[in-house]
């Protein structure tokens, strides 16, 4: 009984071994949910939001007085010169100098605690607090079009895999096809019924049917390893969404765009990046003017204090830069033009945007036709090759008819796999453009026009 239950443990090992190993079954919305738990970009922009959110609470308590302690272990020495005055003719009838003149050297701390409280700053807090909150919200607009743009790449990366699982599917069938057709070719040049010229015609066009065969491996192959990166699987990926289409029109393009021009990330980014600038503009602004601020101090160790250090201070204090090696007007106008280089920045957004949009739904549209239209061809060369095959057997058709016939219904088939993956692709792109890249699911399940 040992050697069999060694077996049997060797087989569960496989077993498990193998399961372990098999590719991760995913639809395209279980898909989505997974790149973007784990994607490095989406992480990445995630740690930025973090940080810049914390740096911008920490710009809420900027009206808050700061406290400081300072304590300091001093070696020092003090001179002191103290003229007499009015003393000075009697102290010198007893040969004492006009001036007394003391000097001292010791050592000692000074341990002092000062509060200071910003009364007005110009507008410096206000603005250094309104660019902090504009930073997080180009973060935050950031992290949405890394989100959209990793999931364009998914939607490429899944469907394109499906798309060379397609397209292996179609040259498997071609090449069979064409060494069916190479073996009758042989069978019938043996019977003297064709030509060796026919027969070699025959094994040409299987011999690239095979080249292309193997090059859809290689393209699949190179399809599952893109995805499994992309999706942080090493086991690889089995997509069960298939390559659909809707053959219903999609809704006007005007009611994409309205969508974009109202909460795209990109314009938010840009919104964002214009309030910076204004409050950068404002910061320089209130530099030139004054500012005014409270103060306190006190000194915990009076005995060994300096002689012109007081036991405690309070008091409210004006300060104003009269020159500045650098040019505070031409930092105002700097501050001015970054606005206005963001005022441009924003407007060309929503002309990129327009363009986008109304291209991608173009194309999503003429896709969606094309793929419809190909049914009917689809369907005469299948029976074009099915007429062609019984003709050349029966000596009223030639081997390149056959062959034409078999590479014609592989195009057709190609073409409309092509033509669902275009329609997928540009119906992507106009979601992307459209600020509403988290929609495709719902569109691919409404889809009425699946290849299996």
């Amino acid at each position: 009984m040992r050697p069999a239950l060694v077996v049997f443990a060797l087989a569960c090992a496989t077993a498990s071994s193998a399961q372990e190993a098999a590719p991760i079954a995913l639809d395209f919305r279980a898909a989505q949910q997974r790149l973007v738990e784990r994607s490095d970009a989406v992480e990445a922009q995630n740690a930025h939001l973090r940080s810049l959110s914390a740096q911008e609470a920490a710009t809420r308590t900027l009206g808050r007085p700061d406290l400081d302690v300072d304590v300091q272990l001093l070696d020092y020495q003090k001179t002191l010169i103290l003229p007499l005055g009015p003393f000075a003719a009697a102290a010198g009838s007893l040969g004492v100098p006009d001036r007394l003149h003391f000097q001292t050297e010791r050592s000692s701390t000074r341990p002092i605690a000062t509060a200071t409280l910003p009364i007005y700053t110009g507008g410096q807090i206000p603005a250094t607090q309104a660019g902090a909150r504009a930073q997080v919200a180009q973060a935050k607009a950031d992290l949405a079009l890394t989100v959209e743009g990793q999931l364009l790449q998914l939607t490429q990366a899944y469907f394109g895999q499906q798309l060379a699982e397609r397209a292996l599917g179609v040259r498997r069938d071609v090449l069979a096809g064409l060494e069916r057709h190479a073996s009758d070719a042989a069978k019938l040049e043996q019977e003297r019924f064709i030509s060796r010229a026919q027969r070699l015609q025959a094994e040409v066009a299987r011999d690239d049917a095979a080249r292309e065969y193997e090059k859809a491996i290689s393209d699949l192959a190179s399809a599952n390893a893109v995805l499994a990166g992309l999706l942080r699987a090493p086991t690889g990926v089995r997509p069960t969404s298939l390559l659909s289409v809707n053959s219903s029109p999609l809704p006007p393009r005007d009611t994409y765009l309205a969508g974009a021009l109202k909460a795209h990330p990109q314009l938010e980014r840009f919104q964002a990046i214009e309030e910076q600038a204004q409050a950068g503009l404002d910061l320089q602004r209130a530099k030139m003017r004054p500012t005014v601020y409270g103060f306190a101090q006190y000194n915990f160790d009076r005995e060994e204090s300096l002689l012109t250090d007081p036991d405690w201070s309070f008091g409210v204090g004006v300060k104003y830069k009269l020159l500045s090696g650098l040019g505070r007007r031409q930092m105002v106008e700097a501050a001015r033009e970054t606005r206005n280089q963001a005022e441009a920045g924003r407007r060309e957004a929503e002309t990129q945007i327009i363009i986008g949009v109304t291209k991608f739904h173009n194309e999503a549209e003429a896709a969606r036709r094309r793929f419809l239209l190909l049914d009917s061809s689809i369907t005469s060369a299948e029976e074009n090759l099915r007429l062609q095959t019984l003709s050349y057997r029966e000596q009223q058709a030639t081997s390149l008819d056959v062959i034409d016939a078999e590479l014609g219904l592989g195009k057709a088939r190609l073409q409309r796999a092509q033509a669902a993956n275009d329609y997928i692709q540009a119906l992507a792109q106009l979601l992307n453009a459209s600020g509403r890249m988290n929609e495709l699911p719902d569109y691919l399940t409404r889809a009425d026009r699946v290849i299996p």
